[in-house]
């Protein structure tokens, strides 16, 4: 084995401060980049685990009585309106745009 020569592996004391505070500003570094994305990826998974969005069926279907057509359809405020026709009476249908799930149901008779 070879003997070093002297003050190669020395290093004086105010170089050794600077490596020291160098290290201390990259594990903090280190540290603030892994917390960033821990909080990134927790973020999408509750996107994508909270379901939102995701419980749209893809095929539904409505039924309307014989005879009845549909006037027109509106979309707006989450929740999507049909304006059917049933035999000369007007009548709203509402469903939640998240789910397609029924709302409600309003009818507007004609008055003699």
């Amino acid at each position: 084995m070879t003997k070093p020569i002297a003050g190669e592996g020395e290093l004086n004391p105010a170089a050794a401060q600077a490596f020291a505070r160098v290290r201390r500003l990259m594990v903090i570094s280190l540290l603030v980049t892994v917390l960033a994305i821990a909080v990134v990826l927790m973020v999408i998974g509750y996107r994508v685990f909270r379901g939102e969005g995701s419980s749209v069926p893809a095929d539904v279907t409505m039924s309307l009585p014989k005879g009845a057509r549909v006037i027109s359809t509106a979309v707006g405020d989450g929740r999507i309106v049909v304006t059917v026709d049933i035999g000369g009476q007007t009548e709203l249908r509402t469903f939640d745009l998240r789910t397609l799930k029924p709302t409600g149901r309003l009818r507007l008779p004609v008055e003699p």
